[in-house]
């Protein structure tokens, strides 16, 4: 038991540095880069800081090698092959198979199924690492990632490469874990990056990195033991960098930042994105979108697959939303990870005049058939 709380502890610390927005500490930066590239047998390379990712554009030429060019390997490609060969040589110490971590899952409550018998080996993985990267790299790293246009080649996440610097920090911690010299030297220098620095891009005779952001909005996931968050702010940039790059999100979602700024019906309806139409008319509020967007509702009636909730069948006239169709509105039979249920819109056919069955041909069923569920999902 206390093994868990040691790697909870762990946990913890590494979130803590993947979510920092203190300056980076670049001496200790540019020292581990440059023991990575002594590990290659080059120099220390000449080191470029710039606010945001989003600035790396100013420095940084988009890459025009492709292995069809022939000549040696860049060394941002051949640092990667190490870095993989690295991570081969200390999942081959664990006994797993290279870049497989996941067990059966982890239990809802650690601590019980400990006193159970359930060994912490079997999801200690998850717990941690697993955990580490729903928040970080899914969430912090992939809505940064889709803010930036991926042209220039090669790069690593700095700071949000804690999950699996963590996975085998608590595998050498807690667990008791030995790697070869070599190998924990190196991993060391992986970590020391993680925990000074943002993005970086790796470059024969120079290295550009990124200062880590100044701020960080995330949002906790409701009915979790592992401290799962996910980027939203509904009032600003979820993520935002000392130069003004910013990164939006609602609930999760990556939006464009006039969803959060300022959503109007008149821009939802120029939305081509589905998902991004659905952050932004949450946001604005589904009231004040059907008023304000003068919808005129046809038909209304109770959910029979979901208790206590209404379906409301609405004309949808907006000709940039394809062919003219009509909007179900409805309640997720599901509660969100955040406790929350949604209400969300359904284009269905023109021809529907009846909220049930337009209900159930979103699901493929009759209304007659829909109206005979218990619950839906």
């Amino acid at each position: 038991m206390q093994q868990w709380l040691h790697a909870v502890e762990l946990r913890t610390e590494w979130r803590q540095h993947a979510l920092s927005t203190a300056p980076a500490d670049r001496a200790t930066a540019e020292a581990a880069i440059t023991g990575l590239y002594g590990l290659l047998k080059r120099p220390p390379p000449e080191f470029v800081w710039v606010d945001s990712p989003g600035a790396v554009a100013s420095v940084l030429p988009p890459t025009t090698y492709t292995l069809a060019s022939g000549g040696p390997w860049p060394l941002e490609s051949r640092l990667a092959t190490q870095l993989s060969a690295l991570r081969e040589r200390l999942d081959d110490r664990l006994g797993q198979p290279y870049g497989l971590h996941w067990g059966p899952g982890p239990p809802r409550d650690p601590l019980v199924a400990l006193r159970s018998g359930r060994k912490l080996s079997s999801f200690v993985d998850d717990g941690v690492r697993g955990a580490l990267c729903r928040t970080v790299r899914e969430s912090v790293a992939d809505l940064m990632r889709a803010q930036l246009a991926d042209r220039y080649g090669l790069y690593w996440y700095g700071q949000q490469e804690a999950d699996w610097v963590a996975h085998y920090e608590v595998r050498q911690r807690v667990l008791g874990v030995r790697f070869g010299a070599e190998d924990t030297a190196a991993l060391a220098l992986w970590a020391a990056i993680a925990r000074s620095c943002g993005w970086w891009w790796p470059r024969e005779n120079h290295c550009v990195i990124a200062e880590r952001p100044l701020a960080i909005h995330a949002e906790p996931l409701a009915g979790n033991e592992y401290g799962e968050a996910r980027l939203h702010n509904a009032d600003g940039p979820a993520v935002l960098f000392p130069d003004g790059w910013a990164v939006y999100a609602w609930h999760g979602t990556w939006v464009p930042s006039w969803v959060v700024e300022a959503p109007t019906v008149e821009l939802i309806e120029q939305e081509r994105n589905i998902e991004i139409r659905r952050c932004a008319i949450e946001h604005l509020g589904w009231p004040a979108f059907v008023d304000e967007a003068g919808l005129v509702l046809l038909a209304q009636a109770p959910d029979p697959g979901n208790p206590d909730a209404e379906l409301r069948l609405y004309d949808l006239p907006y000709r940039s939303w394809g062919a003219r169709t009509r909007l179900l509105l409805a309640v997720n039979g599901s509660v969100e990870r955040d406790g929350t249920r949604r209400q969300y819109g359904l284009r269905v056919p023109p021809w529907f005049d009846d909220p049930i069955d337009a209900a159930g041909w979103s699901y493929g069923l009759t209304g007659a058939q829909y109206r005979r569920l218990l619950r839906r999902t």
